[in-house]
């Protein structure tokens, strides 16, 4: 699998895909579903890899199952089973499909499929020049944290697996209400920008709320920085809106929101 990945991801070394594998399988299973993903074999060789992120989240009508497809690659001369291997990872009406980093050769394949659009591009902006629009503050998230205990506990699990996956799990008090946040850290421009992600804010009205906060807590780790993925510039936040870019597709009936990366291949995968 690893040797088919790296022919797949030149730019991953081996032991990226070796991680994330080791990631991969240490997850709970979700029901009788794909631990890992599919393969395409051919006389003893693996020629072609789909990798799958299967997890139940809790909702308020109910638990939906989400599935991130991730890292499809087939060797050349067996890309034309591409749509077939996707379309056997489709059979589930009752899962949620999305891929996060649809290669450009890719895109043709998701529409065809009945993906759909689920954001059409990304806010790069600098949270500390939002304004701080009531007084609050905001907390580090780790498993002892007292606070966590005024969240539902879908949200407290949410933050604290993530937390453990090398995510900055947050927690904005204000107005008497909480509201947690995930991030990321990344980099831009093959790695001299630093930047954080945004892997879950409960809704862009949300992050744009909290964002003078979550900015000025920010400047401690000297990363000021932050990107979120959305269909249009986001009110409040003060940036720039970078239209079809790091697009993202969707499949199914419970589509996450467009601030939602959860146990996603960015998560689970990426130290």
């Amino acid at each position: 699998m690893i040797a088919c990945l790296c022919r797949g991801f030149p730019d991953r070394n081996p032991s990226y895909w070796e991680q994330a594998l080791v990631k991969l399988f240490a997850r709970p299973p979700v029901d009788d579903l794909p631990r890992c993903g599919l393969l395409l074999e051919v006389e003893g060789r693996i020629v072609g890899v789909v990798l799958t992120l299967y997890t139940r989240h809790a909702g308020d009508e109910g638990d939906a199952i989400r599935c991130n497809l991730s890292s499809l690659c087939l060797d050349p001369e067996f890309r034309p089973y591409a749509t077939r291997l996707i379309a056997m990872m489709l059979r589930r009406k009752d899962v949620t499909y999305v891929n996060i980093s649809p290669a450009p050769a890719t895109v043709r394949i998701n529409k065809a499929l009945g993906f759909r659009i689920l954001t059409s591009g990304q806010m790069m902006f600098l949270p500390v020049l939002s304004a701080v629009r009531e007084a609050g503050r905001v907390l580090d998230v780790h498993s002892s944290l007292a606070e966590l205990a005024r969240l539902p506990q879908a949200h407290r699990n949410m933050l604290v697996e993530h937390a453990a996956m090398g995510c900055r799990a947050l927690i904005c008090e204000c107005g008497g209400e909480m509201h947690p946040f995930l991030l990321k850290r990344r980099s831009l421009l093959h790695g001299v920008v630093p930047c954080h992600q945004v892997i879950y804010c409960p809704s862009l009205a949300d992050l744009s709320h909290c964002a003078g906060l979550l900015g000025r807590h920010l400047m401690r780790s000297g990363i000021l920085l932050c990107l979120v993925d959305a269909n249009e510039p986001v009110p409040g936040l003060t940036g720039h809106y970078f239209a079809d870019r790091a697009i993202k597709f969707v499949k199914g009936p419970n589509p996450p929101g467009p601030g939602d990366l959860t146990f996603t291949e960015l998560a689970v995968f990426q130290s």
